[in-house]
């Protein structure tokens, strides 16, 4: 097992921020995870204080067995994504992550704006759900054991997320 990002940020993952930054923040996550949903208002905080400096990348890290809804959760963001509603569901899964049925994922789905009938068969596509298995390989093979696992540069973080720790570890990196 790698410490490195494998493979690399590259244009099929999902990307938020400055495409060009000095810096680059990758999250493995599980969108029913605890300790995700109490990183992501921590990475809402460092992406407004980096600006510009700072691209943000999400991975689907989905812990099937510890949380029974993660896997379809990521199945609906990564459909979501297909109408350009990537960040919209992805937002909306952290901010709701204690309902993540199929009944509220649809209600989610109609609330992001997104076409329905499309949502529906695209839950269902065997693409949507190999590039939630193709994320979670990904961070396999990089070393992540959990959730969540952040990597700054392409290199795993394994400082405290938590106050002000991965602001200070991305400050320090840039330079």
């Amino acid at each position: 097992m790698s410490s490195h990002l494998t493979p690399p940020v590259s244009s099929r993952d999902h990307v938020q921020g400055n495409k060009k930054a000095p810096l680059t923040l990758v999250e493995f996550g599980d969108y029913q995870c605890i300790y995700c949903g109490h990183a992501y208002p921590i990475i809402k905080q460092v992406q407004q204080k980096m600006g510009n400096r700072l691209k943000f990348v999400f991975r689907n890290f989905p812990l099937s067995e510890a949380h029974p809804d993660a896997y379809n959760a990521a199945v609906a963001a990564e459909a979501a994504a297909l109408q350009n509603k990537f960040w919209e569901m992805h937002d909306t899964l952290y901010e709701h992550q204690e309902q993540l049925d199929w009944e509220h994922l649809f209600l989610y789905a109609k609330t992001s704006g997104l076409d329905l009938e499309r949502f529906k068969a695209d839950i269902e596509e065997e693409s949507v759900s190999a590039r939630v298995e193709a994320d979670f390989e990904s961070g396999v093979r990089s070393g992540v054991n959990g959730t969540p696992s952040f990597f700054i540069n392409e290199e795993k973080y394994d400082g405290d997320w938590g106050g002000h720790d991965l602001f200070d570890a991305l400050n320090r990196s840039e330079k």
